[in-house]
């Protein structure tokens, strides 16, 4: 852990709705001061850096990734995606169960979390998985150090599908702690992929994807989840939202008031339909992408509040698994470290505000999960904090690429944020390009 001041000068912070300018003071791994700008006197041995035309903004918090360890690392690890991660300005991340073996016990779930405080340079938390047969190991889950349960309503992966009805209402009806969502209903997609086969035998063009996983599979099982959260009083999370017609399940209360949350991820919002002819497989995700009448809905329910956070669902696979045809191409696409970019980007275009960026993906996060001391540039919290020069265009390609499986949905694209520095726990962990010795992050804690 960092035990090294920091003061961050003539920094143009943003946090908390306002944008100022400032100086910051870290002490060890927290936050000791903030001031505006001129008004720190440095103590001795301090590290200055100065920040003038940079802004800073709290380190991103990103409730949905797969880095693949155990059993599937060379589509990616811990070490590899939270290493890329870092690099893209976010500081912490809760990662998925779908790993093989899958961690559906209490012990394979506390060896995730021994990895990663070996190697992961960013701070972490780990699901507990769900299937149809392990509710007694669901249950014996710790709320104060597990980020939430994960329970996958249709989209089979494995043994993680839970479809037995007294299975996924005993999550609902007991659940310790916050219960996350994959909505998508398996019935009606099966129906649509064997129509899809009888119409194109082997050959189904990726433009069928988001008939075949569609808005109405998406939809019925969202529905049956708020529904059964409604019932039970379960702190609900429906994750990756993709169709407009989803948004009437949710409100734009304020977040305390909330015990139905949902997020968005990146693709979403970045890609529409209208991208699968250049891009075929590359941008083939579970819930699909879809129209580009959904996208625009899906940023006004961002910017009205009905979606609550911003994510990314990386799941990295090699760009061979991706060549295969669509029935054998994974879905699922690397994102992390492009997450912050491409929504400052998004902001530069006038469809979201920089303040609701910040807000969806570093507040935001930190609020619903409850997460101890982050999410903020506060005094007395840890300093997870990202430099970014908004006028510092580059463009994506293999040679910048830090995924372990070497591309990304994003390559050729040019975008004009450039991230110079991320800290994690007060530690610089990238600097202008360059990674420092590894110091691992920390396991998150929450406040339930």
């Amino acid at each position: 852990m960092s035990t090294r001041r920091y003061l961050i000068r003539n920094a143009e912070i943003i946090n908390q709705g306002f944008r100022l300018p400032a100086d910051l003071l870290t002490d060890g791994p927290y936050i000791d001061r903030i001031e505006l700008a001129g008004n720190i006197v440095a103590p001795e041995g301090t590290v200055e850096i100065d920040a003038k035309g940079l802004w800073l903004l709290p380190g991103v918090i990103d409730d949905q990734v797969h880095f693949r360890e155990p059993g599937l690392t060379h589509k990616g690890s811990i070490a590899s995606e939270s290493k890329a991660a870092v690099a893209g300005g976010v500081t912490s991340f809760m990662e998925m169960p779908n790993t093989q073996p899958q961690t559906l016990t209490q012990e394979l779930l506390e060896e995730k979390f021994q990895i990663a405080a070996q190697v992961s340079p960013a701070n972490f938390s780990f699901y507990m998985g769900a299937s149809n047969n392990n509710l007694h190991e669901v249950l014996q889950t710790n709320p104060q150090n597990v980020c939430g349960i994960k329970v996958f309503m249709g989209a089979s992966t494995g043994n993680m599908l839970v479809d037995n009805p007294d299975t996924l209402r005993g999550i609902f009806e007991k659940a310790p702690l916050l219960v996350a969502v994959h909505c998508e209903d398996e019935t009606t997609i099966r129906n649509n992929l064997n129509l899809a086969i009888e119409r194109f035998g082997e050959q189904i063009p990726i433009n069928q994807h988001p008939l075949i996983r569609s808005r109405e599979a998406c939809l019925k099982s969202s529905s049956l989840a708020v529904q059964l959260a409604q019932e039970y009083g379960t702190r609900l999370h429906v994750l990756h939202i993709s169709t407009a017609d989803e948004l009437a399940l949710f409100t734009d209360a304020p977040l305390e008031e909330k015990k139905i949350t949902a997020e968005v991820c990146v693709h979403h919002l970045w890609f529409s339909s209208d991208d699968y002819q250049k891009l075929g497989n590359k941008i083939k995700w579970n819930p699909a992408v879809k129209s580009p009448s959904d996208r625009e809905a899906l940023l006004e329910g961002l910017r009205r509040g009905l979606l609550d956070v911003v994510a990314t669902d990386h799941a990295p696979h090699t760009a061979e698994e991706k060549k295969n045809p669509y029935t054998k191409a994974p879905s699922g696409g690397p994102m992390v470290q492009h997450s912050l970019v491409a929504m400052l980007e998004l902001a530069s275009r006038g469809e979201i505000l920089v303040t609701d960026v910040v807000n969806r993906m570093c507040h935001t996060p930190a609020r619903l999960f409850g997460i101890e001391k982050r999410g903020f540039l506060r005094e007395g919290y840890f300093a997870d904090m990202v430099l970014v020069n908004p006028l510092a265009p580059w463009t994506v390609n293999r040679g910048n690429i830090l995924y372990q499986c070497g591309w990304s949905p994003l390559e050729g694209t040019t975008f004009n944020h450039l991230v110079t520095h991320t800290f994690v726990n007060g530690y610089p962990a990238f600097e202008n390009g360059v990674f420092n010795p590894l110091q691992p992050g920390m396991r998150l804690t929450f406040n339930r």
